[in-house]
């Protein structure tokens, strides 16, 4: 369990690392248009994307 955990820690770090390295100024730019939406609606990204992840997880899980 503490396998996947990890793994899955560190395919995130990449996939966050890679933006930091190839476009380091769009994500400037993705900084200023996440600032100009309401906080409220950025509340319910997060939110569908948490479930959208729980939910691929557990399937991932089901599946091995």
């Amino acid at each position: 369990m503490w396998q996947a955990i990890l793994m899955g820690l560190g395919m995130v770090l990449v996939i966050e690392g890679l933006v930091f390295a190839l476009a380091p100024s769009r994500l400037e730019e993705l900084i200023r248009l996440m600032a100009a939406i309401p906080p409220e609606t950025r509340r319910m990204i997060g939110l569908a994307a948490l479930v959208a992840g729980a939910v691929l997880t557990s399937w991932a899980i089901s599946l091995g």
